[in-house]
């Protein structure tokens, strides 16, 4: 599976040419909302679109990056002043 992640401090964001891209080929637009949800990150349509455009997909401070992580696997997304990481979920008690 493939996910793309934020590899520098500032955040992840796409560029609107990317986000456009995704949107030609989607074939129609997209919601702000579900931008928001770790699913968006694995679309075969944002990766598409990031692999095509390069650092064209880069929005403001962003260098993003595609990942490759193993099929099946319970993942999250995690950061630190917006560089970000691929993590295992588990379970956590406090």
């Amino acid at each position: 599976m493939e996910v793309v992640i934020n590899t520098c401090y500032g955040g992840f964001m796409l560029s609107v040419a990317a986000y456009r891209r995704i949107e030609e080929i989607k074939g129609h637009e997209i919601t702000d909302g579900y931008r928001t949800f770790d699913a968006f990150r694995s679309d075969p349509a944002v990766i598409q679109a990031v692999v095509e455009l390069g650092e064209e997909a880069n929005g403001g401070f962003a260098e993003l990056k595609v990942v490759e992580i193993p099929d099946g696997i319970d993942w999250t997304i995690e950061e630190y002043d917006g560089i970000e990481w691929i993590a295992e979920v588990h379970r956590t008690w406090r």
